[in-house]
């Protein structure tokens, strides 16, 4: 039977609150007992390639359903998502990684690494000058360039400083984050399918993560992907 993350995640948004809450706990706890249970299987279906990831338990990897209020106008106690985050660095690593996001009518599958601090920003943007061209035959691979649109996330207006803006890569060293990511369908959610879908976007990924992990520390800890 399938698991009803977005009833839950419906019923939560419309709801947000301690009092709702704390009347549907035993609800909550349900469902994230179901969703510990798939992201077991994302993980072990991960460490097949990322050997590292077989330290983590799955709770290592899910994000805490509550918000962090303190410095937000928006008050709602809950997020209205569930997720999960694969990196060897764990899910506060300033390093690159696998990410999942259910969200009724916004569920989507990305990897790479996001706002990275300043130091492992310009290492990353020192790969791109010196291999520039492995990463652009990385994202042109035919399945890959298929599956994903392309690197996303801010760019700066201006070349970083010390690139030149003729530089051959500046395209890709004006990038201030570098993920690549995927819709899912709810259908996809409701189905069971996510989690096939997940790790063939993830081994897709393969590639594009190693190419970061070049560059990025990950005895640095951070903000990590989402």
């Amino acid at each position: 039977m399938p698991t009803p993350y977005l009833d839950f995640l419906k019923d939560l948004s419309a709801n947000n609150s301690k009092e709702w809450m704390d009347t549907n706990r035993d609800r909550y706890l349900n469902i994230k007992e179901a969703f510990l249970r798939d992201v077991a299987v994302l993980l072990e279906g991960v460490t097949a390639w990322e050997p590292a990831l077989a330290a983590f338990k799955p709770k290592d990897c899910v994000f805490r359903q509550n918000r962090d209020i303190r410095f937000s106008a928006n008050k709602a106690p809950y997020k209205t998502n569930f997720a999960a985050y694969f990196s060897k660095g764990g899910k506060k690593s300033n390093g690159p990684g696998y990410y999942l996001h259910i969200q009724p009518g916004e569920s989507f599958i990305a990897g790479g690494i996001w706002m990275p601090s300043a130091d492992i920003l310009k290492k990353i943007r020192q790969e791109i000058d010196y291999s520039g061209q492995e990463l652009l035959n990385i994202l042109n691979e035919k399945t890959f360039k298929n599956h994903f649109s392309g690197i996303e996330g801010e760019q700066l207006k201006t070349s970083p400083r010390d690139y030149d803006a003729e530089h051959p890569f500046i395209d890709l060293l004006r990038y201030k984050s570098f993920i690549v990511s995927t819709p899912l369908a709810d259908k996809d959610i409701l189905s069971g399918d996510f989690k096939a879908k997940t790790l063939e976007s993830f081994h897709l990924m393969k590639p594009f993560h190693d190419f970061l992990h070049k560059a990025a520390d990950e005895s640095e800890s951070g903000e990590g992907l989402l």
